[in-house]
């Protein structure tokens, strides 16, 4: 368990850290070699391979991604993850020390964000070597027990039960990099024999594979056709080695020294094979998986129902419950309205199109209507039979549709008319300035996402975890325009020519974001989370940027 805790605990680090970033990267269009690079990467970083098959599932749900891209991505996963295994099957036991007192003091300590979550990462990293050392110590007793031959020696001998019980220890654990490092482990301390071993981390490889699968159950067929084709190279390639080995293969051979590396290196060599071999058959196999699974067909002329445009019905309000439910319904499409406005911002500053910066202004009316509703059920509720809670709910989201609708108003009424204006000025950034508003614009899409999840949710540990987003992105917009004043000061001609544009932006941004944050403060305001005045530490602020 604090093996399993200690992999998601640097995950976690790391999606806070530059989950943000994530869809730019994996979109990104490029060729099947790249784009298994980029999983590769991925899944270096987030140490698992099951989070970059999700994350690719996610994207090609939306389109964004290509059933050829996505497969590649996902192979470059599986072995990125197989070398953490590698990285982590070394003897860093002296480093625990350093590790905790430098990830903690990070983690306490530190008030960027980017610095907090990094000694979150570093204590998750040190988590792990203590999880494997006591893995090995709780081991020893186990190795000298006289019941312990007889099972090592019938999973040697019964290489498909041992195969089995490697894909379910995988799957259960949901983590191929814990369950390998655990089999690791077993052979290293001689628990089992490598060739029992070998089975296991086999049968880990498809149970693995499952994972994505059975996480993306939910999800339409195209999305899902991406892990199904994952799951079966997979599982073809792990069952023919299986009997490859244990049939054509001396036994002689398969009791090796150094059990716990060679172990490692056959894992690495099998998601290698597996990348080289699958790779340049990705667009043909999507032709194979488009008929084996394809779309369901709409009939239109069985649809007799059709989605309601709003979740409010003045004539049919129900019980308070029911009324608060709807409410919550209402802004959830209202967030979405705001959040199909907002996401195509980069693109309106690259590209300044007429027609796109009018399409996504003309969605402001739609976003005011829909403001419009809420007041007007808001305003015809019967307070009296509404209660205390219901009714303080009620107000509480009539306010967050206020700055929801605010919200709108940032990107029709400013941020479209800056994309506008950077096109007929002919200007544009420079290569520092785009990075730092294309990263803020990822931060706050982020935090959109976070918002929906708090508004339904109420949870107080998320409601936190935005409010100190927004208190991380006011930073970064103090940071980006420091940074843009010295490249004004260095005299870079393209700050020069888009110095208003972007400190607008800049503004823009932040008080967007501060509106769609807004649906955390009544949640910490009810549970004491925060003071009643923020003087002290505006005040401060204003002092640190003056300096």
């Amino acid at each position: 368990m604090l093996l399993l805790f200690a992999v998601r605990l640097v995950r976690t680090g790391i999606e806070r850290s530059y989950g943000a970033s994530f869809q730019r990267i994996m979109t990104e269009q490029r060729g099947p070699i790249q784009a298994s690079g980029v999983g590769f990467v991925l899944a270096v970083v987030m140490q698992s391979s099951a989070a970059v098959a999700l994350l690719t599932s996610g994207f090609a749900a939306s389109g964004l991604i290509a059933f050829s891209t996505g497969l590649a991505i996902v192979l470059g996963g599986d072995l990125g993850s197989a070398l953490i295994i590698q990285l982590l099957s070394f003897d860093f036991d002296w480093l625990v020390p350093a590790l905790l007192a430098i990830g903690g003091w990070l983690f306490l300590k530190a008030e960027q964000k980017k610095l907090r979550q990094a000694g979150r990462i570093v204590m998750g990293l040190a988590l792990i070597l203590i999880s494997l050392q006591f893995l090995r110590e709780a081991m020893e007793p186990i190795r000298i027990n006289p019941f312990l031959p007889a099972i090592s020696g019938y999973l040697a001998r019964d290489y498909v039960t041992a195969f089995l019980v490697g894909g379910a220890l995988a799957f259960l654990m949901h983590s191929s990099v814990a369950a390998i490092l655990m089999c690791v482990t077993l052979v290293q301390v001689g628990a089992i024999p490598f060739s029992a071993g070998l089975s296991l981390v086999l049968g880990a490889n498809l149970g693995s594979a499952f994972i994505p699968v059975w996480l993306t159950r939910g999800m339409d067929v195209a999305p899902r056709r991406i892990v199904f084709a994952n799951l079966i190279l997979r599982g073809v390639l792990a069952v023919i080695c299986l009997f490859v080995i244990n049939l054509a293969v001396d036994i002689n051979l398969r009791d090796v020294r150094d059990g716990g590396q060679m172990l490692v290196i056959a894992h690495i060599v099998f998601n290698s094979s597996l990348l080289i071999l699958a790779l340049p058959f990705c667009a043909r196999l999507q032709v194979v998986f488009d008929k084996a699974w394809p779309k369901p067909t709409e009939i239109a002329a069985y649809n007799l129902t059709s989605k309601s445009e709003t979740a409010l019905d003045p004539a049919n309000m129900g019980t308070p419950a029911q009324v608060v439910a709807s409410l919550k319904l209402e802004l959830l499409r209202m967030i979405e309205m705001v959040e199909a406005m907002f996401s195509p911002v980069i693109s309106l500053y690259r590209s300044g199109e007429k027609d796109h910066i009018r399409a996504v202004q003309a969605l402001d009316q739609d976003v005011n209507a829909c403001l419009t509703r809420i007041r007007e059920f808001a305003a015809g509720l019967p307070m009296e039979m509404m209660g205390r809670e219901n009714g303080r709910a009620a107000r509480e989201m009539l306010e967050y549709a206020v700055r929801l609708e605010i919200a709108g108003d940032v990107v029709a009424e400013r941020l479209a008319v800056l994309a506008r204006n950077l096109k007929l000025a002919g200007g544009r950034f420079s290569e520092e300035g785009w990075i730092e508003l294309r990263g803020m614009h990822e931060t706050i899409l982020a935090n959109m996402k976070m918002a929906s999840n708090v508004l339904i949710s109420e949870d107080l540990e998320c409601a936190r975890l935005l409010n100190m987003e927004k208190t991380e992105l006011k930073r970064a917009e103090r940071n980006s325009r420091k940074k843009h004043f010295k490249r004004l000061q260095g005299g870079e001609a393209s700050s020069f020519a888009s110095s208003d544009i972007h400190l607008e932006t800049l503004r823009a941004f932040r008080d967007f974001n501060s509106n769609i944050a807004a649906v955390a403060t009544p949640i910490l305001y009810a549970n004491g989370q925060l003071l009643e005045t923020r003087l002290i530490e505006e005040i401060l602020n204003i002092h640190k940027d003056d300096h």
